[in-house]
C-alpha cells in the first residue's frame, strides 16, 4: 500500500510526466522516467506530509528518491 501511494505521490509531483503505473513498473531510477529535480523537490514535500517524516538528503537520500521499492521500506520501517 505505502508504494502504491509513493507512485501516485510521484505522478503527482511530476505532473504525470511519470505515471503511477511506470514508477510502480520501473526497473530504472525515476529521474531515468523524467522525474526532474524540481518533481524530486515535490516528491519530497509530499512525503514529508503525507507520512510526517523528513526525508533527509545526505548521504544515499536522495538516491533513494529514485528507487520506489527502498524508500517503501524505508517508511514502512518507519
Amino acid at each position: 500500500m505505502i508504494k502504491e501511494r509513493l507512485a501516485t505521490l510521484v505522478a503527482e509531483a511530476s505532473d504525470n510526466a511519470v505515471t503511477a503505473e511506470e514508477a510502480l513498473a520501473a526497473t530504472v531510477p525515476l529521474t531515468a522516467l523524467g522525474l526532474t529535480s524540481i518533481g524530486q523537490m515535490r516528491l519530497i514535500d509530499a512525503i514529508e506530509s503525507e507520512f510526517g517524516v523528513e526525508v533527509d538528503l545526505t548521504g544515499d537520500g536522495l538516491a533513494l528518491l529514485d528507487d520506489l521499492d527502498g524508500l517503501a521500506a524505508r517508511l514502512a520501517a518507519r
